[in-house]
């Protein structure tokens, strides 16, 4: 076996156990993140949706044909989410939805799914609103919510040229990677059920 395929398959590893530490949202705090730069890294340093997003982008471009539905059904859900949980709409079991939409959108590219485009919009637009009310919580609006959704796009266009390139070179690394991100929504979940 390979040194690169040994450090992959250990990297990939590390991410799906990885999944008790991504629980970072603290619940409602008065919206005390504010700033670009705040919203646009807040993606980012949450394991769960730093995985959630890459997947999506990764997933849309080897199984679909409008490649960029599902991202941008994805994008303007989680910002709608945002609004509504920062309106004072209220969303049950948002951290079980988020830990759900990992173990969904990771079989669905470990099983490289191929759904209607329209049916993979809607159905990662439901997660991504439940993404969304966890951000809403957390963070400012106007500009803090502008870099959170930048950074979202950024994040789906990654996955989405790291799914084109897979799709072109790998027919085992997608799958492995799918299975990762739901083996982190399975520990995730489990991680929920015993706190």
């Amino acid at each position: 076996m390979k040194f690169q395929t040994i450090f992959k398959t250990a990297a990939l590893a590390g991410l799906a156990l990885a999944g008790t530490s991504a629980l970072a949202h603290v619940g409602p705090d008065g919206s005390a993140h504010h700033g670009f730069l705040t919203g646009f890294l807040h993606p980012i340093t949450g394991l769960d949706h730093l995985a959630a997003m890459l997947a999506v982008g990764v997933w849309s471009a080897m199984t679909t044909r409008r490649l960029w539905l599902a991202p941008v059904s994805f994008a303007l859900l989680l910002l709608a989410g945002a609004l509504l949980a920062q309106a004072g709409v209220a969303f049950p079991a948002i951290e079980p939805m988020i830990a759900a939409s990992l173990l969904v959108v990771g079989l669905l590219l470990a099983a490289q799914v191929k759904l209607p485009d329209a049916v993979g919009a809607v159905l990662v637009g439901m997660f991504a609103l439940f993404h969304g009310a966890a951000h809403g919580q957390e963070l400012g609006a106007g500009v803090t919510l502008a870099g959170m959704v930048l950074s979202t796009a950024v994040l789906h266009a990654a996955g989405i040229g790291l799914g084109l390139g897979l799709k072109r070179t790998s027919a085992w690394l997608p799958r492995l990677v799918g299975a990762m991100v739901a083996l982190m929504g399975v520990n995730m979940g489990l991680g929920l059920l015993a706190g």
